[in-house]
Formats: structure tokens, C-alpha cells, sequence
């Protein structure tokens, strides 16, 4: 039997890989990446950018997250509230102490149980950690007393109200703006999927983000570039 003939876009992945580079990395809206390449001459509808958004998002996520290097031995966990579709969620996020984005989950209640399937899922990827920051929601603490392999970490509760867990609390406001240029998450599922390619592309920009010279700068805006353009050439 004959294998069924690959499925084509009219458009080629190097125009695919920049309107999904352009949606995740600012916050702008489908319209607004339709403007931009429109621009340049390529004529797409918004509808269409939404639907590569949708096919390659989770592809281009998979594909960074294996490519990442190992990460720091400190978590720092927070939970933000946000809507979906007029209904309350929490968005569940872990950091490492260089600020680098661990994982993002998004959650409908804020309770120990919540706690535990963030950890036991951040446990699937990573090591165990050395020291645990968390505010001071109880069902943290709850949650790791109920996981054995996190028994002997440091768990290290702060006062969110005095910026201790500052690290974090950072993170949230990229989210934030995204949020708003969409004007709320209407459906949980791409809501998941936009909000794990986000994060990827916070951790492969994060060093064109820091305090350092020009020429610092550029080299490792162009190593991301060229990260980025590697994975999409891998998911073509």
C-alpha cells in the first residue's frame, strides 16, 4: 500500500516559523502579525496564522523543551488567577534561580491536590531539586509532604508581600500582557498550548533580555535565531 502523500501548506515554513515566532514573542494579536507580513508582501488571513499557531505551537514547544540545557537545583513556584472563557483558572508556573521557565500549568482550583500534580509533573522532567521556594499557600507545603522523592528538599516559604519571591513574580507580567493583547483566554486547551510555546520562547530570548553589552547581545540574539530556525526546519 502506497504511504498517503505528506499534507502542504500554500506557504512555506519559513514564513509559518516567523508569523508563530512574531505571535509568541510580542504581545500582538493575529491581526496584528496579518498587518505585519501583509507588510512584506505576503498576503495571509488572520484565520490562517491562528490555525499554524494551532498545528505548530505544540510541535515548536516539544522541540525547544528537549533542546534546553540542564537547570538550576532551585525552584521557585507561584500561582497567578486568570480567566478562561469567564471562568476562573489558576495558572500554576515554576522558575529556576536564573529565572529560566520550568514548566506552566494551567489549573481549575488552587488546592493541594492542584500542588501535587504541578510537582509530580515538574518531577517527570527535571531532577529533584535542592530548596523549594514557594509563597505561603499551605497546600505547597501539603503537597510536598505527600511526594516521597521531595521528603529531604528544603522547602522555604516567603512573604509574597515583600517581593521575596521577586524571581517569579517577574515572569507573571509577560503573561499578563499577553493576556490582554488577546483580550482573555477563551478555551483552556489553547490557552495550555499557547501559554508552554510562551514560556519556551521567554527561555530561548532570556539572554537578549539581560544587562549586557551590545556585541553580548547580538550573539546571543542570533544563537536563539538561529535555535528557533533549526527547530522549525526540524518540524517541516
Amino acid at each position: 500500500m502506497n504511504n498517503p502523500k505528506p499534507y502542504r501548506h500554500r506557504f512555506p515554513m519559513t514564513i509559518i516559523q516567523h508569523a508563530v515566532w512574531l505571535y509568541h514573542r510580542f504581545p500582538l494579536s493575529y491581526r496584528d502579525v496579518q498587518e505585519l507580513l501583509h507588510q512584506r508582501s505576503i498576503q495571509v488571513s488572520h484565520e490562517t496564522i491562528r490555525e499554524w499557531c494551532i498545528k505548530f505551537g505544540s510541535l515548536f514547544a516539544a522541540d525547544l523543551r528537549h533542546r534546553e540545557p540542564r537547570r538550576g537545583s532551585r525552584w521557585y513556584l507561584d500561582e497567578m488567577c486568570t480567566t478562561v472563557d469567564g471562568v476562573r483558572h489558576w495558572l500554576w508556573r515554576a522558575v529556576d534561580e536564573y529565572g529560566f521557565v520550568l514548566d506552566i500549568l494551567l489549573q481549575r482550583h488552587r488546592d493541594t491536590e492542584a500542588a501535587k500534580t504541578f510537582l509530580t509533573r515538574l518531577l517527570c522532567e527535571y531532577d529533584v531539586p535542592e530548596v523549594i521556594h514557594t509563597d505561603q499557600l499551605r497546600s505547597y507545603g501539603a503537597a510536598i509532604r505527600e511526594i516521597p522523592s521531595l521528603a529531604d528538599v528544603d522547602h522555604q516559604e516567603v512573604i509574597s508581600t515583600a517581593k521575596c519571591n521577586n524571581v517569579i513574580e517577574q515572569e507573571h507580567r509577560s503573561t499578563r500582557r499577553q493576556e490582554r493583547s488577546q483580550q482573555g483566554f477563551r478555551r483552556r486547551k489553547c490557552a495550555q498550548e499557547f501559554l508552554s510555546l510562551h514560556a519556551r520562547m521567554t527561555n530561548l530570548h532570556h539572554h537578549s533580555r539581560t544587562s549586557v553589552c551590545a556585541a553580548v547581545r547580538k550573539s546571543n540574539q542570533k544563537r536563539a535565531f538561529q535555535m528557533w530556525s533549526t527547530v522549525a526546519a526540524g518540524v517541516a
